[in-house]
């Protein structure tokens, strides 16, 4: 796994803790990665992915519920959420990291951490997203 992606998926769980919590982002950090051995790095990039949809969560949300068809987010699993928002934060902030590279990490991510069918519905709706974006 290299280290996108294993940030992805650290910033997927911090994420997880805030949408259940609300706590701040830097407490949620520090318990996280304390004891962690893990590359600045991988830390820096996480900690910016969950920086970043925190503070434009209402408009990433309101993007995901436009392709959501007959799915409300406080509906959806809460891992399923957490991943479309982190995906298309991506999307929205992220221009150097391709579009379709940000699907498959998150698709990837969905078969290891939510359940059978995330994946298929994690593709849709950021296929969806991708789509208006690109146009």
């Amino acid at each position: 796994m290299g280290p996108r992606r294993k940030a992805r998926e650290y910033a997927l769980q911090m994420l997880f803790q805030w949408d259940i919590t609300r706590d701040s982002i830097d407490q949620i950090a520090a318990t996280f990665f304390n004891g962690q051995d893990e590359e600045p790095g991988v830390i820096a990039f996480a900690r910016q992915l969950v920086i970043q949809t925190v503070e434009h969560v209402e408009e990433i949300d309101a993007l995901i519920q436009r392709h959501a068809e007959h799915w409300r987010l406080d509906r959806m699993a809460t891992v399923d959420r957490n991943l479309l928002r982190l995906a298309s934060q991506e999307f929205l902030f992220d221009k150097e990291t391709p579009k379709t590279v940000v699907i498959n990490e998150a698709i990837e991510i969905a078969r290891r951490f939510s359940t059978q069918e995330s994946p298929q519905f994690i593709n849709g709706i950021l296929d969806s997203i991708k789509k208006e974006l690109e146009s």
